[in-house]
């Protein structure tokens, strides 16, 4: 039985309006662009409310702060069954190949803090939060469905939210070095924390456009990440309407 969590309180939908009971799949990104080709590709019976299994797309803006208000407007009007966020991002490991795709198995905000005397500070070494204070675990937000919802058994790596795409070499080390974080990205992190706050179960998925640092755009790899990202979530939601077809 699915569960929905919201101000504290439990919506038992299953018990109490079993017709209604469908998997209800959101996916969102920052722009229409990043899921546009699965669009206009979806198989057309995911795009109808049917009983079983449906999807919608939105677009939450870029940034923490524009995707965290429209993710919170989303789940209030759609109340999904699950959410599928997409994306672009960049990589710190230059070994990653561009346009390789990953599930994000744990993100953070990378850039709540301040800089002291050349070091800087986290929310936690400021103890303004604790390492286990809701919604966190261990001072990062990893995804506690991933083993339930990682279908195509995709490879998983730690990602760091930034409101400033970084290029300072410092902010690079400490990202990568101390936070042990392999990919960028300016969203993940709004999905993350809500998703563990609210019990809503999530999933992202992101395909690397770039090297972190790299601003010249001709050696990103743009067009491959945003092509292999949406076969990847096409190939994803057909073996997510399998499953709720079993459920």
């Amino acid at each position: 039985m699915q569960r929905y969590k919201f101000d504290g309180q439990d919506n038992h939908f299953s018990e109490a309006f079993p017709d209604l009971c469908v998997m209800r799949v959101i996916i969102t990104a920052a722009t229409n662009g990043e899921w546009m080709p699965s669009f206009q590709k979806i198989n057309p019976a995911f795009a109808t409310n049917n009983k079983r299994f449906s999807v919608g797309f939105h677009e939450s803006g870029i940034g923490l702060l524009a995707s965290s208000v429209s993710l919170m407007k989303m789940f209030v009007q759609e109340t999904p069954t699950l959410i599928i966020q997409v994306g672009i991002c960049g990589s710190f490991d230059k070994k990653i190949p561009l346009g390789k795709v990953f599930v994000v198995k744990d993100d953070f905000a990378g850039d709540i803090g301040v800089t002291e005397n050349k070091v800087w500070k986290d929310l936690f070494d400021l103890k303004l939060d604790k390492p286990n204070d809701a919604p966190y675990e261990k001072k990062s937000l990893p995804n506690p469905w991933l083993k339930q919802y990682n279908l195509l058994n995709l490879p998983t790596k730690k990602a760091v939210t930034v409101n400033t795409i970084s290029t300072d070499k410092n902010k690079i080390e400490l990202y990568s070095g101390r936070y042990k974080a392999s990919l960028e990205s300016m969203e993940g992190a709004a999905l993350h924390y809500m998703g563990r706050d609210l019990n809503i179960p999530f999933i992202q998925i992101r395909a690397v456009s770039n090297y972190v640092g790299e601003r010249n755009k001709a050696k990103w790899k743009m067009k491959e990440a945003i092509y292999n990202l949406n076969e990847t979530l096409l190939q994803y939601l057909d073996a997510l309407h399998k499953m709720s077809q079993h459920a």
